[in-house]
C-alpha cells in the first residue's frame, strides 16, 4: 500500500509540473478509479504534504491574480510573472480540480450502506 501511495504522489507531482508547462495531463478522479485506489490510500493522500503543497500553490496563484503593490505581491510577481494571468487561472482551476476529485473519491469510499436504486 505504501508503494501505491508513493506512486500517486509522484504522479500528482509530475502533473503539477506539467500544468505549469501548460499541459493538463491527469483527470484525477478517473485516475483514482482506474487504479482502484483504496480508501486508506486516498486518506493518506489527502493528509499528505502534496495536498498541502497544492493548497499553497492555489493560494499563491489567487494572490498573484489579485495583484497588489505590497512586498508579498512583488514576490509573487517575481515567482509567477512568467505565467500570463489567463494561464494562471487555468492552472489554479486544474489544481483545485485535483483536490475536489480527491475529496469526491474519498467520500465515495467511505464505508456505509449503499442506496438501493429504483428500477
Amino acid at each position: 500500500m505504501e508503494n501505491n501511495f508513493r506512486e500517486i504522489n509522484i504522479d500528482v507531482e509530475q502533473a503539477i509540473d506539467y500544468a505549469f508547462e501548460g499541459k493538463f495531463v491527469i483527470k484525477f478522479y478517473d485516475y483514482l478509479k482506474i487504479r482502484k485506489t483504496k480508501r486508506d490510500e486516498i486518506d493518506q493522500f489527502i493528509e499528505s504534504s502534496t495536498v498541502a503543497e497544492i493548497s499553497n500553490l492555489i493560494i499563491d496563484l489567487e494572490e498573484y491574480l489579485e495583484g497588489g503593490n505590497d512586498e508579498m505581491h512583488k514576490q509573487l510577481r517575481e515567482g509567477y510573472g512568467h505565467i500570463r494571468k489567463p494561464e494562471a487561472r487555468k492552472i489554479r482551476k486544474y489544481l483545485y480540480g485535483i483536490l475536489e476529485d480527491a475529496w469526491k473519491y474519498e467520500q465515495e469510499k467511505r464505508p456505509g450502506r449503499k442506496r438501493k436504486t429504483n428500477k
